[in-house]
């Protein structure tokens, strides 16, 4: 129902129109009448109708006074206008205020009831298209974080992107990138570690990091792209402010990460810059576990680019921890499709291979080692692509299957710290994904949802509504009698007494009501 509000200086006309009219099978609901002007300014004030049936000549402020204020104060009001024919060429000139109903005096019930569902019509379908846009901008806002994720990811690596994309995609994303000087920030955990640790360092990094402006993770790496203009201080701040961020994920999560810091560049070169950091990575060889490396750590001729193809091998180990055999066996199908195309001297391309299982080593536990590492000499001895591709495909499979039992277990035991939490408070009408991820040291809330939803089978909001219903029925099976707005703010809704009847009776099929009258019989 859309609430109107009735203004006429004639009494009677006032009168009138008030009962004759249908305003419900309009569908509107009379909520106030006013005999002039002013008072029914000081009413929308307070009523705040939807629609506003007016007449035009009143004294002290007539209706084309009115919908002038109207149209500044409460532009979303709607007007019908009541005129006589004298005054019509007049009461045109509201339509510079938007109004597009008149109706001429005398007007009986069913003219004012035809201009009503017109209006009501066009009502319906404006609250419709704002809520599709509404709608539309709450799943851009959701998804946004995804797309710049994953924009950054094929900036770095994809050599066909340009300025035209670049243009395109900071329009997007509401911030200017084309003029940018950056900076790029490659992280990688060199012990063991779980996929969540990346997403936990990523955060921890946007805390202390205020330039952050787009950030990724690419296999066992994260990287995050700063705004870094030329007056932004030393870099020796900056450092300093890196070595923070490792401090805090390393007291958490006791994980070396190891960091490598381009030079500055503009936006259309951060390719350039990131190579740079790959190869500050590489050289960590020389260096402590943990180290934070730049440009200037490196040898100038070492920073050439070299003329070698990638395996992306730190990918597939990504890939194995994650327990995917499907990913694993297509990226290997791909890796070895590079090697068989590049047609290497066999020497070398063993040597990729080797390269690629000693990788594998790494992830394998204790009892594993010792046998993967005999693999070791038996790859030496394969004379074939297609034997060598056989063999550590055969040994990605085995070392992925364990993983997967492993990434299991491991999803099994947070969800379970999920429900502890979920149990201590439920009772906060605070409590949401996100204040969870908090608790459990900057996880993902992303992330957190899918591994409860894929564990419990119910999304974390549906479990944490059906958890707070069932405590407040066994509340009202152990109290009988009891105050509806009281349940609500004993079990989470805020006190919000309706929101918890609507949501109780939806799981119940009961209203709180209903359900305790048979306990007080």
């Amino acid at each position: 129902m859309y609430k109107l509000l009735l203004v006429d200086d004639e009494r009677l006309i006032l009168e009138g129109i008030s009962q004759v009219v249908d305003w419900a099978k309009a569908g509107t609901e009379l909520v106030g009448t006013a005999r002039n002007g002013i008072e029914a300014l000081d009413k929308i004030a307070v009523l705040r109708p939807d629609i506003v049936i007016t007449d035009i000549s009143m004294p002290g402020m007539d209706g084309l006074k009115l919908i002038e204020r109207c149209s500044e104060l409460y532009p979303q009001v709607r007007f019908v206008m009541l005129t006589g024919y004298k005054d019509f060429d007049y009461a045109r000139s509201a339509m510079q205020h938007g109004v597009k109903h008149y109706l001429l005096k005398p007007c009986n019930e069913l003219q004012i009831h035809e201009a009503l569902v017109e209006l009501v019509q066009e009502l319906d379908e404006l609250e419709s298209r704002e809520q599709f846009l509404s709608g539309m901008k709450q799943r851009l806002s959701k998804v946004l974080p995804q797309v710049k994720e994953q924009f950054l990811k094929e900036w770095i690596s994809n050599k066909t992107y340009g300025s035209r994309d670049l243009a395109y995609y900071q329009e997007l994303f509401g911030i200017g990138l084309e003029d940018k000087v950056v900076r790029l920030i490659l992280f990688r955990l060199e012990d063991s570690y779980e996929y969540e640790h990346l997403f936990a360092l990523q955060n921890i990094a946007r805390d202390l990091l205020h330039e952050v402006m787009l950030s990724t993770t690419i296999g066992s790496h994260l990287l995050i792209l700063l705004e870094q203009p030329e007056d932004c201080g030393s870099q020796a701040a900056l450092l300093e402010r890196i070595t923070e961020v490792k401090e805090i994920f390393y007291s958490f999560y006791k994980i070396h990460p190891t960091i490598a810091v381009s030079d500055q560049g503009y936006m259309i070169h951060s390719r350039k810059l990131y190579r740079q950091t790959l190869q500050c990575l590489n050289h960590r060889f020389y260096l402590e576990e943990g180290s934070l490396i730049t440009g200037s750590d490196i040898p100038a001729d070492e920073l050439s680019v070299r003329n070698e193809i990638d395996l992306e091998e730190e990918q597939i180990c990504q890939l194995i921890k994650a327990g995917d055999i499907g990913r694993v066996e297509s990226e290997l199908e791909r890796l070895f499709g590079v090697l068989s195309a590049e047609r290497f001297d066999i020497n070398v391309t063993r040597s990729y291979v080797l390269q690629l299982y000693s990788a594998m080593i790494r992830l394998c536990s204790a009892e594993e080692r010792g046998v993967f590492t005999s693999g070791l000499a038996e790859l030496a001895e394969l004379r074939t692509l297609g034997s060598l591709k056989e063999y550590v495909l055969a040994a990605a499979v085995r070392l992925t299957a364990t993983y997967e039992r492993h990434f299991v277990t491991r999803q099994s035991s947070i969800v379970d710290k999920m429900l502890q939490i979920i149990a201590g408070d439920y009772c906060n009408s605070e409590l949401s994904l996100g204040t969870v991820a908090a608790e459990m040291l900057y996880m993902n809330p992303d992330y957190l949802g899918k591994i409860f939803k894929k564990v419990t089978g119910e999304k974390f909001s549906n479990y944490v509504t059906n958890y707070r219903i069932a405590k407040a029925t066994e509340h009202i099976m152990r109290s009988g009698d009891v105050k509806v707005f009281e349940l609500a703010e004993l079990y989470g809704f805020g006190g919000n007494a309706q929101y918890f009847s609507q949501v109780f009776k939806k799981v119940t099929g009961q209203t709180p009501t209903d359900f305790m009258r048979p306990q007080s019989t």
